[in-house]
């Protein structure tokens, strides 16, 4: 039986740390593959820290109370995000919409223009909302994502296999070695100039599949201002990517 072994089973699977004047609870995950201490915040807003195996229990504690200031505000912040649900307000190609339930059981989502600005009636009423407005979600994303694809492969001479819609928690593309482009449709909720940096990123992986610097350059041919859109990602993506 390896150290690592007896070390890992050690490891209480729940701990607590106090923020505030509340004991928020943290989940704890051994990952063999780990080389450090990692603290994040899942889709769900539970807190998770990621323990090496090669790790010591101390350390970890240490870590979360170097954490503590960070996990508060990250805690804050998740509880304004919005959530797919009638009144809230959610953006659509940048822009932020008033969700609203329409009693309706026929029709599909509806744009259009409320007292306080834009809006998305969505029919079904309560019980069928969320799966009605995604699947309209994933039909815009596709549309939009599919013409970007396009434009870039036609740039770069390269043809692409399928395109496929996912709801991806860590990632917002994909490319597989068999021109496959995965896509996360909360990209549709984005401005289009992300939209379209994102497709183009993935176009580009069917020429260069890793990031090395021949790879930046395949991209700046297909989108020369892709940097735009990696900006905007690294300051709101998480945000978006927490979305429902």
């Amino acid at each position: 039986m390896g150290l690592g072994f007896l070390r890992a089973s050690k490891i209480p699977s729940l701990t607590e740390l106090v923020i505030g004047e509340t004991a928020v609870a943290v989940t704890v995950k051994v990952n063999p593959r780990a080389r450090h201490y990692r603290l994040a915040v899942s889709r769900k807003g539970e807190p998770v820290l990621t323990f090496p195996a090669s790790g010591r229990w101390a350390e970890a504690q240490a870590f979360l109370e170097r954490n503590r200031g960070w996990l508060s505000k990250r805690l804050e912040k998740r509880g304004s995000i919005a959530r797919l649900a009638d009144g809230a307000n959610v953006p659509l190609r940048g822009i932020e919409h008033t969700l609203l339930v329409r009693d309706s059981l026929r029709g599909t989502v509806e744009a259009g223009e409320g007292p306080a600005g834009p809006t998305l009636s969505v029919p079904g009423g309560a019980d069928h909302f969320r799966r009605r407005l995604i699947d309209w979600f994933k039909t815009e994303a596709r549309s939009d994502i599919e013409a970007r694809c396009a434009v870039h492969a036609n740039t770069l001479g390269v043809s692409i296999a399928a395109i496929r819609m996912r709801d991806q928690s860590t990632r917002w593309g994909s490319c597989s070695s068999a021109r496959v482009l995965n896509f996360n449709w909360r990209l549709i909720m984005a401005p289009p100039f992300v939209l379209d940096y994102v497709a183009a990123h993935e176009v580009a992986h069917i020429l260069e599949m890793n990031h090395a610097p021949a790879y930046w350059h395949t991209l700046a041919r297909a989108l020369p201002d892709y940097e735009r859109g990696k900006a905007w990602l690294k300051v709101h993506g998480q945000s978006l990517m927490a979305i429902d």
